[in-house]
Order: C-alpha cells, then sequence, then structure tokens
C-alpha cells in the first residue's frame, strides 16, 4: 500500500510544517500551484513527487517541473511504487498556455494509451472528464477523451485539480472501476499498486 498526498490550485497553510506529518511515500501535484510551494513540499517530504501542469503553469524554459519533481505530462511513469499516466493543461477557452481543443486532447490521449499499453494506478490530469465534476463555463469544461483514457488505462484512481470547490463538498464520481476526486487544495490516499511492473512500457516512456 502506497499511501499518497496530492495537491492542486490552492495553497494549504503551513503546508511545508503539516506534510511530513501525512507519512506519504509520493507526492503528485495536479497542476496550478506555485513552483517555489511545490519544490519546499517536495524538500520537506524527501520522496518521489510528480506533477502535470495547469492552465495556469509556466511554459518553457530550462526547466519542465518544480525542483524535486518530474513531470508526467503525456508520460507513463513508475514511480514511488505506482504506475502513474499524466496529461495537463485543460479545455481551450483563451490564448492561454497548456490549453487545448478537444481534438488536440483526442490526438494526446491516443498517443498516451499506446505509450502505456496497458493498466495504469493512477491517471493525474489537471482538468475532469467531461459530465463528471466539470463545470459549464467555457473555462472549465471537462475533457471528453478522458472517458477512453480511463476505459483504456484502467487506473484506481483518476485524480485532478482544476474546478475550484469554494467550500463545497465536491463528491468523488466513478466511472466504470475508477474513482475520480478533484484533489484541490490536497489529499491522502492509500493506493494498493496493481499495474508497477507492467511489461508494457518502461518507467519514464514518454507519449
Amino acid at each position: 500500500m502506497v499511501r499518497v498526498l496530492v495537491v492542486a490550485d490552492e495553497e494549504v497553510p503551513a503546508a511545508r510544517s503539516r506534510a511530513p506529518r501525512v507519512g506519504a511515500g509520493l507526492l503528485l501535484s495536479a497542476g496550478d500551484l506555485p513552483w517555489d510551494y511545490l519544490g519546499a513540499l517536495a524538500d520537506a517530504l524527501g520522496v518521489p513527487a510528480a506533477c502535470v501542469p495547469g492552465n495556469h503553469d509556466p511554459v518553457g524554459g530550462e526547466r519542465s517541473a518544480p525542483s524535486g519533481f518530474v513531470s508526467v505530462d503525456d508520460r507513463v511513469v513508475d514511480i514511488g511504487g505506482l504506475r502513474v499516466a499524466g496529461l495537463g493543461g485543460s479545455v481551450r477557452y483563451n490564448d492561454g498556455a497548456h490549453q487545448y481543443t478537444q481534438e488536440q486532447y483526442r490526438r494526446r490521449v491516443a498517443r498516451l494509451i499506446e505509450a502505456a499499453g496497458g493498466p495504469v494506478d493512477v491517471l493525474l490530469t489537471h482538468a475532469p472528464p467531461s459530465g463528471l465534476g466539470d463545470e459549464p463555463d467555457p473555462a472549465h469544461r471537462g475533457i471528453e477523451a478522458l472517458h477512453e483514457l480511463i476505459d483504456a488505462l484502467a487506473p484506481t484512481w483518476h485524480l485532478h485539480g482544476h474546478i475550484h470547490p469554494y467550500g463545497m463538498n465536491k463528491p468523488d464520481r466513478r466511472l466504470g472501476d475508477t474513482l475520480v476526486r478533484n484533489v484541490i487544495p490536497w489529499t491522502v490516499l492509500e493506493i494498493e499498486p496493481q499495474a508497477v511492473g507492467s511489461p508494457s512500457t518502461g518507467a519514464g516512456r514518454s507519449a
């Protein structure tokens, strides 16, 4: 069993001092958090860490991920005892960074399915699937192709951010055998590894 701390979109007060008490063996970020905040969390925990970008995260430069993290955007990696697939960004609503049309997402999903070649334990995205916890406004529409991706990769958990709860309860949803959770601002999960060591891909293979 792997204990996972997952964060997204909103900073948690005193997170650096609180995070080690969680006892997590893996840190995941679903995007849209300051890189210095994420770097401090990774430093405090001292465990493997992976992330996908949100639609407000930086583009380009020499680094593709915060200090202490590896990017799993468009990739499948074995990390911290789990097999994690990642797909960052949100559905396009303006000319900002990390935004994609539904057709672009379909192409990205097809490549990710091919790269994975089999099941994963966790699907980490910034935005939710269409019709499962998304909102009707253009900036918060869900990704249609995630339904196909979840069906193909059969993750135990699909973890996302992007849809701010603003104090409201955001219940878990289910798609097939996969539980879909909005992790904002952070959540702690115990996940039983199912897919690590799958012969389909090596750790870090890019989609």
